[in-house]
């Protein structure tokens, strides 16, 4: 099939993407048993099940994982000999965060200025789309085996499809893997993420007094905790922004595409007036440099608080880790450095929370090579290398277990889509142009695959 007949096939068949669609939105598949019902993910999960069989996908199964949720497997068998590709997604989806913050029903697909709303749309069953809109251009019509693999508490982040993929290698063991779980710089540019930053949590705890104290009477001698805790948080960054936590270097550049100040302003909804931070450029600062980020602090709110002096307060700080630093190492260094700034010889104590390894993907070698060339014909430009700042540590668990097979990050969630977030939404022209990339990638890769000597298929170093 040749490039023009597949690009038409994929634009025949967006209305089926967008009817997919809006039927994985209606699923509140949130894995939370506290927040949704577990018979929304498990109605997420028989739907997939269904359209996965009807696209013709054997051996469709269900896999109940070590966190309760459910993996979904399948296989569409190639040629013999044929090399095999992993398409990776996630099908449950972060809590709404709100109906009133929403301007439209969280849980309805719901077009608007070009743009599809509701939770999930991008991240990730707009990805989950794009898979089946694929298979559904290629009719069959392909030079690999298929594999897919759907997991089901990725936001949650509790680790059951990582722990199913090292004890059920045989189900994801592949040469090219796809995870449809990233996105393009921006609208209409192709790009690939390469790197993920790691983490590195900790909660502290800062003691001062047995009890509070009435802050006309002791406040000015006695130690207040929460102005112990909010001198040690202060130390993280210096006065341009820059994380200055003892041990740890800040200094390194990205060698990619550069963000754009006055975009990463209008993608991460800066304020008018208000500076970025850090000196650095803003690939630097995203991609490449560790950042401390307090995510949240116990003291008492504003409303309802009393004239006391603080007993005690706590924190929890997430250390995002650029590739080629260790996260346990960074950990360490983070509370010691806490340690050292804390005043007044207070009581302090730290929790180890999350610790996950920075990734590097594929940079090099035949799939490589087909999933660029097949981006830059769908999209009719050049391929964009970037970073992300988030973490995905699924992406290291396949690596060690497969450390032979190509792993590449690329979807439909570039930065309009406000993942995380109300409102979130996906273009449908990604959708589009995605699905085809990946159609020529499952028609080509086969081709490339034979052409290339078996040692060509390395992770790069960035």
């Amino acid at each position: 099939m040749d490039d023009a007949t597949l690009r038409d096939r994929v634009r025949e068949l967006m209305p089926r993407a967008k009817s997919d669609l809006a039927e994985m939105v209606r699923f509140r598949s949130v894995h939370d048993p506290q927040q949704f019902p577990p018979e929304e993910c498990d109605g997420m999960v028989d739907w997939l099940l269904t359209t996965f069989r009807e696209l013709g996908v054997d051996d469709v199964a269900a896999h109940v994982t070590s966190d309760g949720s459910k993996a979904v497997t399948g296989q569409i068998p190639g040629p013999e000999g044929a090399p095999t590709v992993l398409l990776y997604f996630h099908h449950d989806v972060q809590p709404p965060l709100g109906d009133d913050e929403w301007d439209s029903p969280v849980w309805e697909l719901t077009e608007r200025d070009g743009r599809w709303y509701g939770r999930g749309a991008a991240d990730c069953k707009g990805n989950i789309a794009v898979h089946l809109t694929a298979l559904r251009a290629l009719a069959g019509d392909l030079g690999v085996t298929v594999k897919i693999i759907g997991e089901g508490s990725e936001e949650q982040g509790t680790g059951g499809l990582e722990h199913f993929a090292v004890e059920n290698p045989d189900l994801l063991r592949a040469d090219a893997i796809l995870i449809a779980d990233s996105g393009n710089f921006a609208v209409g540019k192709p790009s690939l993420t390469t790197t993920l930053r790691g983490i590195a949590n900790i909660d502290v705890s800062v003691e001062t007094l047995e009890s509070a104290m009435h802050s006309g009477m002791f406040g000015g001698a006695a130690p207040d905790a929460l102005a112990a805790l909010i001198a040690m948080l202060a130390t993280l960054r210096d006065e341009h922004g820059n994380t200055t936590i003892t041990g740890l270097d800040a200094d390194a550049e990205w060698p990619g595409v550069s963000y754009p100040p006055e975009q990463f302003r209008s993608d991460a909804t800066v304020l008018d007036g208000v500076e970025l931070v850090g000196s650095g450029s803003v690939s630097d600062m995203v991609w490449a440099r560790p950042a401390a980020t307090v995510l949240g602090i116990d003291c008492p709110p504003v409303v309802g608080s009393s004239a006391a002096v603080q007993p005690r307060a706590r924190a929890r700080i997430n250390l995002r880790v650029p590739p080629g630093m260790d996260p346990t190492y960074a950990q360490d260094a983070l509370i010691e450095h806490l340690t050292a700034v804390t005043p007044w010889n207070a009581r302090v104590s730290f929790e180890r929370e999350a610790v996950g390894s920075p990734f590097v993907g594929s940079t090099a070698g035949p799939a490589y090579e087909a999933l660029t060339d097949a981006l830059a014909t769908a999209y009719g430009s050049e391929v964009l290398i970037q970073g992300q700042g988030g973490s995905i540590p699924l992406c290291n668990v396949l690596q060690s277990t497969f450390p032979d097979a190509e792993i590449m990050l690329f979807g439909v969630e570039e930065p309009q889509c406000l993942i995380h977030a109300p409102n979130e939404s996906v273009d449908p022209t990604e959708i589009e142009r995605i699905a085809l990339a990946e159609a020529l990638f499952l028609r080509d890769y086969a081709s490339r695959a034979a052409e290339a000597p078996k040692s060509a298929a390395t992770t790069g170093e960035v």
